[in-house]
């Protein structure tokens, strides 16, 4: 947990590779008693570490924490990882479906991928939730309006194909 507080006061600092490294490090620490993680060596074994239902509880809204602010800082670094931001915004919504910071990053990582059809089922959950966020309705529609073209072009092509 200390490491995720310093990863956000890098985070609000703008320092984004310290804040990176900092939620990194606090998920290999609860990595660590997560009774659910395979070990890192087959011949550790598993964990031997029992959780109550509430530190079961506060580890993986910490890990869910930690993946969402990762996607949050990769996608304001100059050379953005999309598939790293969706695939850390998918491990939150593995735990946590209903979170719309997560499904609004996993939409634009998809965008920003070309892959429509997923972008638009993440951004259509997250407008659903949060209707008034401006920022979703704008990659939805934005999302929208590639996909329509892509349909367009995809019906061309087809057109095309079979008219020669």
């Amino acid at each position: 947990v200390g490491y995720k507080a310093e990863g956000n006061q890098h985070y609000k600092a703008r320092r984004l590779s310290q804040a990176i490294r900092r939620y990194h490090w606090a998920l290999l620490h609860l990595r660590g008693v997560d009774p659910n993680a395979s070990p890192p060596l087959p011949a550790i074994g598993t964990p031997t570490v029992q959780l109550s239902p509430q530190q079961s509880e506060l580890l993986y809204s910490t890990q869910c924490d930690c993946y969402n602010n990762l996607a949050a800082c990769l996608l304001l670094t100059d050379t953005v990882n999309y598939e790293r931001v969706r695939t850390y915004s998918e491990k939150v919504l593995e735990r946590q479906p209903g979170n719309v910071k997560a499904l609004y990053r996993a939409g634009v990582a998809s965008n920003h991928l070309r892959d429509y059809q997923r972008a638009l089922g993440f951004l259509s959950q997250a407008a659903k939730l949060q209707p008034c966020d401006v920022s979703v309705r704008r990659y939805l529609q934005d999302t929208e309006q590639k996909l329509s073209s892509y349909h367009t072009r995809e019906k061309l092509m087809y057109q095309n194909m079979f008219s020669k």
